[in-house]
């Protein structure tokens, strides 16, 4: 039995050993050839021409800069006329040209999606659905001295003197926020802020055209009659406590969604944070500045109360000697009262 036991043990022994090599040589096969299979699996790269996609998705109106765009190999059958292919055309032209159609991610731009500043139609593409264009005079010590850009984002302010009245001469100064958050549009005629070697250019211009809505635009109609009006650029980041109040103040025109779905919350909160503001503007008075300035508005006086009271009290005063004149303000009203002096 002894002798049985030790063939029995000794032949299981070689039979593990032997599965136990030939599992090892199966499984660093495997691994070897794994690499080389899941390099041959991926797919060979298109062997076409560099073609013109969307960086990102570009809305209609979107004003094109150098990083919404870029060169991308193409399948050389899939290649049609009316794709920007490089070599053919230099992308650096399109700078400043306004998508007239949707462009998703990804998708080769072509001629009908874009319009160039200069063709018929460019400022109404680059218009969002509902908005209108208007242009107000500025200078240089008005429009930051020609560093705001066409698709910057400014604070339209409105300087003007209140005189209201009164004998001091003095008039109450006042600058008043109005508007918040406007897009500009163009600079003079000028769409594209860069150069022919496309770098920024600074320059100086005496008009700025801006994206309103339509009541806003009666606004700032008006504001060029009252005063005179100042760009204030606004930073490039986000402003957290604008978009609160934007949301907390939504007048449903940019409905927010009920659901849990984050891609459309995020729509919603763009659309809201890329809209013009005209609610809670501030404002600060000359009083604000110097001591020696008005914080409110001169009363204004009545001069035929004025002019009646003196006449009676000089009159009355001359023949039974009745007493001073009293000056009497309601409000932003002065009056003036004769008082008898008595006996």
């Amino acid at each position: 039995m002894d002798v049985r036991k030790a063939v029995l043990l000794a032949g299981a022994l070689i039979i593990a050993i032997t599965t136990a090599l030939m599992a090892r040589s199966m499984f660093s096969g495997d691994g070897g050839s794994a690499p080389h299979a899941a390099a041959s699996s991926m797919p060979p790269a298109p062997d076409g021409p560099l073609v013109l996609v969307a960086t990102k998705a570009l809305p209609v109106g979107t004003i094109l800069d150098a990083e919404s765009v870029r060169y991308q190999p193409w399948p050389k059958e899939l290649v049609e006329n009316a794709y920007f292919i490089k070599g053919k055309e230099d992308a650096s032209v399109l700078a400043g040209s306004v998508v007239r159609n949707p462009i998703t991610a990804g998708q080769p731009l072509t001629q009908g999606t874009i319009i160039r500043p200069g063709d018929r139609g460019f400022m109404a593409a680059a218009l969002g659905p509902g908005m209108r264009a208007i242009t107000v005079p500025v200078s240089a010590n008005s429009s930051v001295a020609g560093f705001i850009f066409p698709g910057d984002r400014i604070d339209l302010m409105l300087t003007q003197a209140i005189s209201g009245g009164g004998d001091s001469g003095q008039s109450l100064k006042v600058a008043e926020t109005i508007l918040r958050n406007l897009r500009v549009l163009a600079t003079d005629q000028r769409t594209d802020p860069m150069d022919a070697n496309g770098k920024p250019e600074v320059r100086t211009y005496s008009t700025v055209t801006l994206e309103v809505t339509p009541k806003i635009a009666e606004k700032i109609a008006v504001a060029q009659t009252v005063g005179s009006l100042s760009l204030s650029l606004r930073s490039i980041a986000d402003n957290t406590a604008d978009l609160d109040a934007a949301i907390a103040g939504a007048d449903g025109s940019v409905p927010l969604p009920n659901s849990n779905d984050p891609s459309a919350e995020k729509k919603a909160l763009a659309k809201i944070a890329a809209g013009p503001v005209d609610k809670g503007s501030t404002f600060a008075t000359g009083g604000d500045v110097s001591r020696f300035q008005r914080r409110t508005v001169p009363p204004a006086v009545v001069q035929g109360a004025v002019q009646m009271g003196a006449t009676m009290g000089n009159a009355i005063t001359g023949a039974v000697g009745i007493g001073p004149i009293v000056h009497i303000a309601r409000g932003t009203t002065v009056t003036d009262v004769a008082v008898s002096g008595g006996k």
